[in-house]
């Protein structure tokens, strides 16, 4: 069986929107996933951050996989909430979410999304909730 990092970027790579964007996976298993997405001028709003769609998008993707890790591979958000912290600058924008709780059908995971400073530091830039239904 393939492991669940090499899975996790199968999956990633069949996401148009997600290769479109750039993203990357570096981590995936039972602890939890990370998501890279490299910043460059086409995801930033008017003042020049990260535009709060691709922060967003980067939180809900990564919660998704998580939620994936304890419910299998056929799972869609089913809600999540965002709260925005501090402008999404740097380098990269890095996600990181594992499982909160799991049941059968549901699972409840957080996410935590942080600004790659050039020097390599990372800053919090958002956090996020949400619950990840398995379908079928």
């Amino acid at each position: 069986m393939m492991d669940m990092l090499a899975l996790g970027q199968q999956v990633l790579a069949s996401q148009g929107f997600s290769r479109l964007l750039g993203t990357e996976m570096t981590a995936y298993s039972p602890e939890g996933v990370e998501l890279r997405l490299p910043m460059r001028p086409e995801l930033l709003q008017q003042n020049g951050f990260a535009h709060g769609g691709v922060v967003s998008y980067l939180a809900d993707n990564a919660l998704t996989f998580a939620g994936g890790s304890a419910l299998g591979i056929a799972v869609l958000t089913a809600e999540y909430k965002i709260n925005y912290l501090r402008p999404g600058v740097g380098q990269a924008l890095v996600a990181r979410a594992q499982v909160i709780y799991a049941g059968k059908s549901m699972a409840t995971c957080r996410c935590d999304v942080f600004n790659v400073m050039d020097d390599g530091t990372e800053k919090l830039c958002a956090t996020a909730q949400g619950t990840i239904a398995k379908v079928g």
